[in-house]
């Protein structure tokens, strides 16, 4: 496919759209525009982008796809600036945004001028972010929520999936209010518990003092996506204000509910409900990306001796395996490791493992 396609906010996820639109269609051409100029410069200098606008009105009127890579709340003033421009009759307008109902809402006012607008979400992220750690393979497999409303033409839907081939991912097509319910249960209100679980160990670390220790092991990974950016979490919190405090009123239905299990002291029926939910989880597919990234770490159990970190680094190098993060963990309950070990593919991560093992006798696992 030719064309221009604009990219609004050269960040991780636009920078990966970007370059995922050129690999699939090397005849377009990728404009970009960030309110950051150095992330622009970047973009440019990197080959994500082809040309850098140097505001939205100066492009988009020549532009055949939009995609807006903003934060939410931002993108709700770009949708309202479009609004105002000519654009051609035939472009194509999407967002990459974590919540849909309030965004498709307010591309009510590019319905009026007959300007598709189709709602979407990449459901796959990075515990990186900037332009400089996209990458062409972050969807891969992933999945891609669209969000049309029922007056949009299919062909132009199929339209827009080609121009996004590229990702590789699987698109699923739901209703904006499907799509806020569903991110809501396993996106959205798990960051809200993480942070909430993350202030109690604050607030209880003032008086005992070992619980900062502690919590550097399992209670730091259960609680990482706990370290997404605020800004973004505050607009996507108050955007799915509906679902989320729906879903806090259930939680706190199941609080009570062990609460009073444990207050009984029924041993049968808390080991029935550690036990369905054990059998649940277990139950969840393993190798499909879902809404929170999947963490592709490797524990290993090394001996203590001067060295050893720089050894297995040494392997890892020798057969070309780059890391992303590397750790030694003083709590390792229920962790068979003490040296963590983090990638960004699973088959960097199954590559690593059997490097290690055919270097050394060291025992590896990775977390059910």
């Amino acid at each position: 496919m030719k064309g221009r396609v604009f990219v609004i906010g050269l960040g991780l996820i636009g920078g990966s759209l970007a370059l995922c639109v050129k690999e699939r269609h090397p005849k377009a051409t990728i404009i970009g525009y960030d309110i950051n100029g150095e992330q622009c410069r970047l973009a440019k200098m990197l080959g994500v982008i082809d040309e850098i606008a140097s505001s939205i009105e100066s492009v988009a009127t020549e532009a055949d796809l939009i995609l807006l890579a903003t934060p939410v709340r931002e993108a709700e003033r770009v949708i309202d600036s479009l609004s105002k421009l000519p654009l051609k009759d035939n472009v194509i307008i999407s967002d990459a945004g974590s919540t849909k109902d309030i965004i498709v809402q307010k591309a009510a006012c590019l319905k009026d001028k007959n300007i598709t607008f189709i709602g979407g979400h990449p459901m796959a992220g990075s515990h990186k972010s900037g332009v400089t750690a996209a990458k062409a393979i972050l969807f891969e497999n992933a999945f891609y929520l669209l969000t049309p409303e029922d007056h949009i033409d299919p062909r132009i839907i199929d339209e827009l999936k080609e121009w996004l081939a590229g990702t590789k991912a699987k698109f699923l097509i739901v209703s904006p209010e499907e799509h806020d319910y569903l991110t809501g249960v396993i996106s959205h209100f798990p960051h809200v518990i993480a942070a909430s679980l993350v202030h109690q160990a604050q607030q209880t670390s003032h008086d005992q003092k070992l619980v900062t220790r502690l919590a550097a092991g399992g209670f730091r990974d259960i609680t990482r996506i706990a370290s997404s950016s605020p800004e973004m979490w505050r607009d996507i919190s108050l955007h799915n204000k509906k679902v989320l405090l729906s879903l806090l009123g259930r939680w706190q239905n199941e609080m009570n509910k062990i609460e009073k299990i444990i207050t009984e002291e029924n041993g049968e029926e808390l080991l029935n409900y550690f036990f369905q939910a054990k059998q649940f989880r277990d139950d969840l597919p393993i190798k499909e990306k879902g809404a929170i990234p999947a963490f592709y770490d490797l524990f290993v159990d090394v001996p203590d001796y001067p060295g050893v970190i720089s050894e297995i680094t040494g392997y890892l190098a020798e057969e070309r395996i780059s890391i992303t993060n590397i750790r030694i963990l003083e709590t390792r309950e229920d962790i068979n490791g003490v040296l963590v070990i983090s990638f960004q593919t699973e088959e960097d991560r199954e590559r690593a493992n059997q490097c290690i093992g055919s270097y050394t006798n060291y025992e590896t696992s990775i977390s059910p």
